[in-house]
């Protein structure tokens, strides 16, 4: 299938795009590096009239970090793999650095961006549950006004955020690595670059656990805990396991669902240890 007829604009300038969806509205979807979208118009999932293409806008096509903030700026045009092949993203965001080899495979993240996977919300991707995991933020832009959503309120349900249509999302902001954090990521999925039927990111420190998971929920969901040990911790991912309402589909029951968070929770809290 092909996607619906629409009208194509490259937007040159941040301002030219922030224009454009002023003016369209819902009608129009961002293209940054266009591998979750070109899917959904392929499938006619989404038919905008316009497809604004921010892709070679170069003010929005930087990664930057902000030392004073504690803080690595992804802006939206930047693709997946300027951000993980950074020689410094290790001692930067270690969460990050052990995500991205979980992420498809190496010719997606050549094109596809870490805004786009973010704007685009799918609970199975590794993206939106480090930014979450980690407590980072989302940089939102319109033609009128600038702001700041934390990660835990951006995502809102199944490919739901708190975008408004005439936003654009115009960078994302990973908190750089604390003293005295260390981390954990894991995954399951059928095969190598699958979707994720189940995903945890641990951050664990002295006195506290902080485990996200996804693929289970509609939108990454993060429980805190303090430093729990050996059944107080399995009593507590077994309670988690429940909370988060996994369902039946097609690939993988609920049951086992819930079985994956206590064992692949339990895996990466003993290797942030």
């Amino acid at each position: 299938m092909k996607p619906a007829p629409f009208d194509y604009l490259r937007a040159m300038t941040t301002q030219h795009a922030l224009d454009a969806l002023a003016q369209h509205g819902e009608d129009a979807r961002v293209l940054a590096g266009g591998q979750s979208l070109m899917a959904v118009l392929n499938m006619r999932l989404a038919q905008p009239r316009m497809l604004i293409d921010i892709s070679r806008t170069d003010e929005l096509n930087s990664v930057r970090v902000d030392h004073k903030a504690g803080l690595l700026a992804v802006g939206a045009a930047a693709t997946q793999g300027s951000v993980e092949w950074r020689e410094s993203l290790r001692d930067e965001v270690p969460l990050l650095a052990m995500a991205f080899p979980h992420i498809s495979h190496f010719q997606i993240r050549n094109r596809g961006t870490v805004c786009g996977s973010i704007a685009h919300a799918d609970p199975s991707a590794e993206l939106p549950l480090v930014l979450a995991a980690l407590g980072g933020d989302v940089m939102l832009r319109s033609k009128k006004k600038h702001r700041v959503v934390p990660a835990g309120e951006f995502f809102q349900g199944m490919l739901m955020t708190a975008r408004e249509p005439d936003e654009l999302v115009e960078a994302v902001r990973f908190p750089l690595k604390r003293p005295g954090e260390r981390y954990g990521f894991t995954e399951f999925s059928a095969r190598h670059g699958d979707f994720a039927m189940a995903a945890c990111a641990a951050v664990v420190t002295s006195d506290s656990i902080r485990l996200a998971v996804g693929g289970v929920a509609d939108r990454p969901v993060v429980e805190q805990w303090p430093r729990l040990r050996d059944e107080d911790l399995r009593s507590a991912l077994n309670d988690l396991s429940w909370k988060l309402g996994a369902q039946d589909d097609a690939h993988i029951s609920a049951a086992y669902r819930r079985h994956l968070v206590r064992q692949l929770g339990w895996r990466v809290i003993e290797e942030a240890k």
